[in-house]
């Protein structure tokens, strides 16, 4: 299981949200997406402890804490789904294609 932690402050840094987490568990792995065009912060993260029932502990504790000035959201993680129609489009075709 992994840890969805959401509302960052984009100035945080995985060793912040590591040592967070080390309160309630061995941290396995933490990771924090960022914009691949502005290499910024996107505000969210995934941590993984050690146990699920580190993982449980950490989510009843921090979800709705404050840190750095923002109320947290942590819960489980969702896996993530593949979509396979990537282009957003609503699968009609170009007017121009009509003739």
């Amino acid at each position: 299981m992994s840890i969805y932690v959401g509302n960052l402050p984009y100035e945080v840094t995985e060793q912040e949200l590591n040592e967070v987490f080390a309160d309630y568990g061995t941290v396995k792995r933490v990771t924090i997406p960022v914009d691949r065009e502005t290499g910024k912060v996107r505000g969210f993260g995934f941590v993984e402890l050690e146990s699920e029932s580190e993982e449980v502990s950490a989510i009843e504790v921090l979800d709705g804490a404050e840190w750095m000035g923002r109320e947290l959201r942590v819960n489980k993680a969702r896996p993530r789904t593949e979509n396979n129609n990537r282009s957003g489009g609503s699968g009609r075709r170009n007017r121009d294609d009509r003739y």
